[in-house]
């Protein structure tokens, strides 16, 4: 089990790390041609960048403290953080009536929420 929430914790850090790092480096405009990211047209800049340093920080949040042993207890509070970003998300595309992209989203719901559980309970960082 443990190596299945390594797994899943990297896999949701590498989506967050790329998706973070585009919002900060696109620019709005051209982001907002992009496939299923036509909500970046309805938010500001500064939203959008926001938006992107918290999902670098997610990802950071799901492996780092971890891998360095310091306070791996954040692994999981960053787990519950990535759960709230994804229902945010989810919300978003429903209301673009983007279903494709409603399911990817519940799929990385649903891996932070393992992540969250694991990290919490059975395979945890204390005790």
């Amino acid at each position: 089990m443990n190596l299945a929430l390594w797994i899943c914790a990297g896999l949701l850090a590498a989506v967050l790390l790329i998706g973070g790092v585009g919002k900060l480096i696109v620019p709005q405009q051209k982001m907002a041609t992009m496939h299923n990211a036509g909500w970046t047209a309805d938010v500001s800049a500064g939203f959008l960048k926001s938006l992107g340093a918290i999902e670098v920080l997610g990802a950071m949040g799901l492996v780092l403290p971890a891998v360095t042993d310091i306070a791996p207890v954040l692994v999981p509070v960053a787990a519950i953080g990535v759960v709230l970003l994804m229902v945010g998300a989810m919300l978003t595309h429903l209301r673009r009536h983007e279903a494709k992209a409603v399911v990817g989203t519940l799929v990385y719901l649903a891996l932070a929420a393992f992540v969250a559980w694991g990290r919490f309970g059975p395979e945890s960082f204390i005790g």
